[in-house]
């Protein structure tokens, strides 16, 4: 209830508005129909038991906005658990210690990226390891990095982008050998 509260009170300072703006924390959707998808994502979740904590309405005026939408009492067969959301949504799942939140993560079709939040970074690099994503971020969030390969595992993505094993993923290599 503290880290729901906690996270609630950091969203509550984040300045929607225009990105090139240096006070904007969230600018606005790509398109309109991911915008709409995020919030129907969000509506079916609320309908399956999960509690809208912070934002969860699309805001009136232009633009392809969406709130940071806090979301809490999430199980793991709600619709925001099962599904990527590729937006400012983040559910809340409450479980029981570590092990149990890398079962709850490793239990997904998904595995773009993870976050492990920690101050004991050997425990936080053990516990990334456990974890079946393409990407874990340690006390930060799930980025790309131009010099590092990105992508996803599972459902979540084909294969490496960025850095030079990204690069060598988009290329066919042709042996011709003669004599």
């Amino acid at each position: 209830d503290a880290f729901v509260e906690g996270f609630a009170a950091r969203l509550d300072a984040m300045v929607m508005g225009d990105p090139r703006a240096e006070e904007t924390d969230l600018g606005p959707m790509a398109r309109e129909d991911l915008r709409d998808e995020l919030h129907e994502l969000v509506v079916r979740s609320v309908a399956e038991g999960a509690r809208v904590v912070r934002g969860g309405q699309v805001p009136e005026g232009a633009g392809w906005f969406y709130p940071a939408t806090l979301l809490a009492d999430v199980t793991p067969e709600l619709a925001v658990a099962r599904e990527e959301t590729f937006g400012p949504v983040a559910p809340v799942l409450r479980v029981a210690d570590a092990e149990e939140a890398v079962r709850v993560a490793n239990d997904s079709a998904f595995g773009l990226g993870a976050s492990v939040w920690t101050q004991d970074l050997r425990r936080g690099l053990a516990l990334a390891a456990q974890i079946e994503s393409g990407h874990v971020a340690l006390n930060g969030i799930v980025k790309s990095d131009p010099r590092l390969p990105f992508g996803g595992i599972k459902t979540s993505g084909y294969g490496r982008e960025l850095s030079r094993e990204g690069i060598l993923a988009f290329v066919n290599t042709k042996t011709v050998w003669a004599r």
